[in-house]
């Protein structure tokens, strides 16, 4: 969803007039959009800041801007650590850093505008994608639940779900422009439909996205088990361009953690789901989160999510070192884990997903994979099967980024699968088209930003 929200402020800055700056030269502004999950994010952007403040000393026109959840939690401190920061905007009113930035250089003094309630959903916005074939749609920004661990829902603020009519507006006009993927966006993606008391809503818009001619691959992230209903996993199966992929949080295989999460579900009903989504998908993979050294969590508790991961069987999961967040009820818990506990746990966890996710890959070394291309870097490409793995493989001369490719899978490992050879057919797609022309963009402006291939911009 970050990701999305920089795309964003991206755009609006392009409507605005400004220019990414050239590889190698000096920006008149940074930007920096912010996340307040964990504590780490904290002390990078304020090591980010300190690295600037002599810069800025030098180059006092250069201006620096602040956004996003970092700002609107902090947004009383910022200036007191960073008082040469120029602009503090928050979650809800991306759309106006434009304004702001033009404000703080007429009045030559900093500028901090948060609203409390939001402006226009991302999506409305102008956007530059880092991906010429790839786009995020946000189905609803906000989240209704109480997780004692999460500061988000104070942040972004109660879920709010945008009509489906402007949803399938801006996926229609995105495959129009090139797109062939698109991921619907959601805090809750699976509650869509809140605001309109229609519990169908979201296994709807999937059917609907189904229909766009032209949309190859449909995901979406990140729904709550709490919300999942089998009219989702229907959908799913029925509709082809849906990818057989389910990322659902997990973030412990203990029910007394779980409780103590107020996370609203317990295991019992975590593996319902997942069996029912391997009946109605055989070949679908899992993905998860998983927070490790919650306040409380025994060897036991721990233990239970070693157990679950063994028998989920996870393509892949996010792990976390459980992070403090000031305003929440977990951070006044008794019994907060001692930070060796918690590095002990994470690195055996880790150790052990490594595992079993070598496991799950090998399953498929011999079979045929459908891949859309996403870096080609002289003879090797790589790209995401349908079912959300990551390939490497041999690539032919004349292979794109966006193309789709059938490829036979030759070995594996735990984080990807190779194949050796060259792919089996490889299908031309207008988001082959779209990154050709984008590229040539790139060439002939010295502009890098949304050419992925290319090696000045960072990995995501």
């Amino acid at each position: 969803m970050n990701v999305h929200d920089s795309e964003r402020i991206a755009g609006s800055l392009d409507a605005a007039g400004y220019i990414p700056a050239q590889e190698g030269s000096d920006p008149d502004l940074v930007v920096f959009n912010t996340c307040a999950v964990r504590e780490n994010a904290d002390n990078k952007l304020y090591g980010h800041l300190s690295f600037l403040a002599p810069t800025k000393k030098s180059r006092p026109e250069m201006q620096i801007a602040i956004g996003g959840c970092l700002a609107q939690k902090d947004q009383g401190t910022i200036l007191k650590k960073a008082p040469y920061v120029d602009v503090v905007f928050g979650t809800h009113n991306v759309g106006s850093l434009p304004t702001l930035l033009e404000r703080a250089r007429i009045e030559k003094s900093s500028q901090i505008e948060i609203k409390e309630a939001l402006e226009h959903f991302p999506s409305t916005l102008p956007s530059r994608r880092h991906s010429a074939f790839s786009a995020w749609v946000s189905v609803s920004v906000g989240c209704n639940n109480t997780c004692t661990f999460c500061i988000v829902p104070a942040l972004r603020g109660r879920e709010k779900d945008r009509l489906a009519t402007d949803i399938l507006a801006e996926v229609r006009a995105l495959v129009a422009d090139g797109v062939t993927e698109v991921t619907l966006l959601g805090q809750n993606v699976n509650a869509y439909g809140v605001d309109f008391g229609d519990r169908t809503a979201f296994a709807n818009l999937l059917r609907e996205c189904g229909k766009v001619d032209g949309l190859e691959r449909i995901r979406f992230m990140s729904p709550h088990p709490r919300d999942f209903t089998d009219d989702v996993i229907e959908a799913m199966a029925e509709t082809p361009n849906v990818m057989p992929h389910l990322h659902m949080p997990l973030q412990s295989g203990s029910d007394r953690i779980l409780q103590s999460m107020r996370r609203s579900y317990r295991t019992d009903r975590y593996r319902g789901i997942i069996d029912k989504v391997r009946a109605a998908m055989p070949h679908s993979t899992i993905t998860t989160d998983i927070i490790v050294g919650f306040p409380g969590e025994t060897e036991a508790d721990f233990q239970a999510t070693m157990d679950i991961c063994t028998d989920l069987r996870f393509l892949a999961a996010y792990t976390f070192q459980y992070s403090k967040r000031p305003g929440t009820p977990a951070a006044e818990m008794p019994d907060q884990i001692p930070a060796d506990v918690v590095a002990e746990r994470y690195t055996r966890l880790h150790e052990h997903l490594n595992a079993v996710s070598q496991s799950v890959n090998q399953d498929v070394v011999g079979s045929v994979a459908e891949i859309l291309v996403t870096d080609v870097e002289g003879d090797r490409a790589s790209g995401k099967s349908r079912d959300f793995r990551l390939v490497h493989c041999d690539a032919t001369a004349d292979l794109r980024p966006g193309d789709i490719a059938e490829i036979r899978i030759t070995s594996a490992k735990p984080h990807f699968v190779l194949s050796t050879g060259e792919p089996i057919s490889v299908r031309r797609t207008r988001g082959g088209d779209a990154f050709e022309a984008r590229k040539k963009e790139a060439e002939s402006t010295g502009v890098m930003l949304g050419i992925p291939t290319l090696k000045s911009v960072p990995a995501k």
